[in-house]
Order: C-alpha cells, then structure tokens, then sequence
C-alpha cells in the first residue's frame, strides 16, 4: 500500500511531529508511507516540497488576504497530481491544512481519483477561519460576525461566512474520510459541516520506548537539578499566546507561599517558556527548544509533575510524552485533555480560568508521594494500553484498506 500523507511540515510543530510520527508508524509496519510538505526539515527520501509558484500566489495574496480569505492564492495546490509522490499513491492523508501552503479549493480534484483521509488537528478545516473557536459555536451555523477575527489564523475582513460556504461547497466534491484524534474533536467534527463523512476516533500514538520513565536521580544529576527539591514542568507555553495560558501559570505559581517557592525548580522547554520563570521568582532551568526524544525523555522523567493550563487544544502531544515518561499531570477540563488527564488516576483537572484550582491541583500531587508514584503508574500503563504507535499505526491501515476496498 501506499500513502501520501500532505501535511505543512515534516517536523516541527504539533500536527507535524503528529503527522510524522504516524509515518514512522506507518513505515514500521511495512506500508510505503510518504510525505508532501510545505516546508521539508528533514534529509528523508520519502519527504519532498510541494512546489510553490511565489510569483503569481503573492500577486494573487494582495488581494485575497484584504478580502479575508485564506490560502486561495496558492495556485500550486492544483500541480500536485504532477508529483511522483502523488501519481503512485493508492491513498491520501491529510493533516493540517492551513500554515500557508495549500490551497483547499483542490481538495476536490486532488480526491477525485485517490480517495482520502483528512486527520484533523483542530478545528479549522470546519470553522470560517479559526484553528480553535473558544465559546464561539457559529460554526456550526455558517460563521459570520466573527467574535475573534485576530485568533489564528487571523483575517484582515470578516469574510468567515463565506470562506464557511468555501469549505462546505468543497466537501460536497471531495472523496474524504474523517479522523479524529479526541473525544472532543470527535464530537466537534459530528456537529459540523463535516458531518456528511464518515468519522473516526483513533487517538495519536507515541513511541512508548522513545518515551519511557528514566531513573529519576540519574535524569536530576545530568540536568543539574538536586534531588532534594520538587520538579514543576512546563514547556511550548508563551505569554504571546493566550491560548496555552501562560499568563495563568504565572498567576498561579505567583500567589505560592515564599517557603514552597524555594523548595521548587521549574523545568521549561520551549523557545518562549523563560520569559514566564522569569516573573515567577523561582529557580528554574531552561533547555530551549529539544528535538531529541532521548533528552525529552531525560526531561519528564526528572519532574515530579508536568503542568499545562491550556485554553483550547485537542490531543496535547506534550501529555502523551508526560504519560509515557510516568510523569502525572495537572491540567484544564478543555478540549482533549480529559482523554489524557484522569482524575485521580493521570492528574488533577482544573475548571477552566480557575487558577485557585489550578494550583491546588499541583499543591495536592506534589505534596502527596504516594499519590504521584501511583499516578505515575497508571501514566505509564494507560500510554502503553492506549496510545502505543503500534496500534495507532494498525487502526490506521485498517481504515485505509476498508476505504480502498469501497
């Protein structure tokens, strides 16, 4: 069999690393897995660049992006089917399709021979522009009056009813299967346009040897961390990004007493987390932006708890890696987090924008040994019963035969 997954990048990023990670999956279990991407960051022989037309397309952006409309301008959507990578495809999957690399007016044409599977990592590919629609459920009525035009992707017009109409006169043409990775965003996807399409819940997978625990003091020693002292972990969380809620991690861990304060290290990774320890006024460590899964790995193990205050996600690939490293969670009742983040048995789910709760959650873990040893084990457990790469990789074949079979 073989699959042409179109994704914006290869690496880098949440749907990307999703994406890719399904391919590795895919690869492992013999299937000719490729990659059609906007921008390529590996050296892999099964990823290639879609070919822009940078000339014509911001030509035509100057006046598309004024009208509000997304990605219309990119022409090249419609060469795909001239790409080997294409022409010897049985199956398409598509991941995100925003980012400013495809054009999804050709989803028509480019399903017309080749049916496929579009694996949602958001809310966009059913909403009038937004990745993540907040309180807002215009969606599912056409758009228009956009609450949160300045959301990502942001529109310079509120044209949202009609790039709304766009996408729904698109599926109406397109030969497409729906996966969903969460609960949530499997329930999501029910009510919306894309309701005229089969849908299925298969979660992402990890690596679970990739992603293992790690002898906690060893992991504390390489890092530099006393093993006296209590690990907060956090990463990929920006004050400049209201959505992963950095300014409530800050509020929370501000109002902690000065005595616990100084029996804590804070452990961020991410380019954009320093700047949050920073007005913490607590020892922290940063390791920047980590690729390696080892040093990951090395990372989560080191912490006593992973902490991640969202306010809109799917499927978090940073609490599947805290599973898998057996390291619980206090999380936000939002989104896909619930799928992850079990009460009592993963974590500790905070109401949302309740940053008493919040930290009361991370006091009640951190504070209880034998509690976190148990939710350790049950991280671990439920990663491996659930949400090994194997049987992500599996239920993906097994969905890709039953369509070819059709």
């Amino acid at each position: 069999m073989n699959v042409l997954q179109i994704n914006q990048l290869d690496i880098g990023g949440g749907a990307a690393i999703a994406g890719y990670r399904l391919h590795q999956g895919l690869v492992n279990q013999g299937i000719n897995s490729r990659l059609l991407v906007g921008i390529q960051k590996t050296s892999s022989d099964r990823v290639s660049i879609i070919p822009q037309k940078p000339r014509i397309e911001n030509q035509i952006f100057r006046f598309s992006w004024k009208l509000g409309f997304h990605y219309v301008h990119i022409i090249s959507s419609f060469d795909i089917p001239k790409h080997s990578f294409y022409q010897e495809a049985d199956i398409l999957n598509f991941h995100n399709l925003h980012g400013n690399y495809f054009n999804y007016l050709a989803i028509p044409s480019l399903t017309e021979s080749k049916p496929a599977v579009y694996t949602l990592h958001d809310m966009w590919s059913f909403t009038g522009h937004c990745a993540y629609s907040y309180d807002c459920d215009r969606w599912k009525i056409g758009c228009g009056k956009c609450p949160y035009p300045n959301t990502y992707p942001s529109v310079n017009m509120d044209n949202t009813h009609i790039e709304w109409k766009l996408k729904n006169w698109v599926y109406s043409r397109a030969n497409l299967t729906i996966v969903t990775p969460s609960k949530w965003l499997t329930e999501q996807a029910k009510q919306s346009m894309l309701k005229q399409f089969e849908i299925h819940h298969i979660p992402y997978g990890i690596d679970t040897e990739a992603y293992q625990p790690l002898d906690r003091e060893l992991c504390r020693k390489l890092l530099g961390i006393p093993n006296n002292k209590k690990v907060l972990m956090f990463g990929s969380v920006s004050v400049k990004d209201p959505r992963k809620g950095g300014d409530l991690i800050i509020q929370t861990l501000q109002k902690f007493p000065a005595s616990l304060k100084a029996e804590i290290v804070l452990l961020t990774i991410g380019n954009d987390s320093e700047s949050i320890a920073q007005e913490i006024g607590i020892e922290s460590l940063h390791l920047g932006y980590v690729s390696s899964d080892r040093l990951k790995s090395i990372a989560y193990s080191a912490a006593d708890l992973f902490i991640f205050p969202t306010r809109a996600d799917n499927l978090p690939l940073v609490l599947q890696e805290s599973m898998a490293c057996g390291t619980p969670i206090v999380s936000v009742k939002i989104g896909g987090v619930p799928d992850l983040v079990r009460p009592g048995i993963t974590g500790y789910l905070a109401e949302v924008e309740n940053v008493q709760d919040f930290g009361n959650g991370i006091r009640e873990i951190m504070e209880d040994r034998n509690l976190r040893e148990y939710m350790s084990e049950q991280c671990r457990a439920i990663a491996i019963q659930e949400y090994s790469l194997l049987i992500q990789a599996q239920r993906y074949i097994e969905l890709y035969n039953k369509i070819l079979q059709k």
